[in-house]
């Protein structure tokens, strides 16, 4: 049994994130401790709200260093795979730089709404255990701020243009929709971060 922390950045969906993880079995305990998340065999970064609150917490927690040097599988949620990157433009944020690039606000267009919220089709760009069952799923997205698709982009999405649904770069990971509330490609994603190796 995977021995799973949830980051205690302050986000509102560490409720739903910890339920839905409990349907499939997984306890999953919210801590700020940093020796505790040093311990996990996995780490979940929930994250709803602004990229400068959650970086904010992670500072006043101390757990900037502590995120950043983890070597067992990471996954960021929301924003909390947004501040995985180097720079957020919400805010004019410096984020935890371990993906290249800066996560920029999402272009108004004709018939598409901003923020991004609701359900959008997934779309494999590159294979890996994180996507496995993913592909052309729907997952549930509210954002206004994403990611540009690069080498690190497994997932897809197009709302106006197309971005980074999921990201992997070595032990990290980051997914741009909610999990918790993806139903059925949410509880995929889930199961298949658990199954990864440390």
């Amino acid at each position: 049994m995977p021995d799973l922390v949830l980051v205690d950045s302050g986000g509102s969906n560490l409720g739903s994130v910890q339920a839905a993880l409990e349907r499939l079995g997984v306890a999953a305990p919210v801590s700020g401790d940093p020796a505790r998340i040093r311990a996990a065999s996995h780490v979940i970064l929930p994250g709803v709200g602004a990229a400068a609150v959650a970086m904010a917490r992670l500072r006043e927690q101390g757990l900037v260093e502590v995120i950043q040097q983890l070597k067992q599988p990471v996954l960021g949620v929301c924003v909390g795979m947004q501040i995985l990157f180097e720079h957020s433009e919400e805010g004019d944020t410096p984020c935890l730089g371990l993906f290249p690039g800066v996560i920029r606000r999402l272009k108004p267009a004709p018939g598409i709404r901003i923020p991004h919220m609701g359900w959008n089709q997934l779309r494999a760009l590159g294979s890996h255990p994180l996507t496995q069952g993913l592909d052309q799923q729907h997952a549930y997205f509210v954002h206004s701020f994403a990611a540009a698709v690069t080498e690190s982009t497994m997932l897809s999405v197009d709302h106006g243009q197309s971005f980074a649904a999921l990201v992997v770069r070595g032990n990290y990971h980051g997914a741009q929709f909610h999990p918790e509330r993806s139903a059925a490609a949410g509880a995929q994603l889930l199961e298949n971060f658990l199954g990864l190796e440390g």
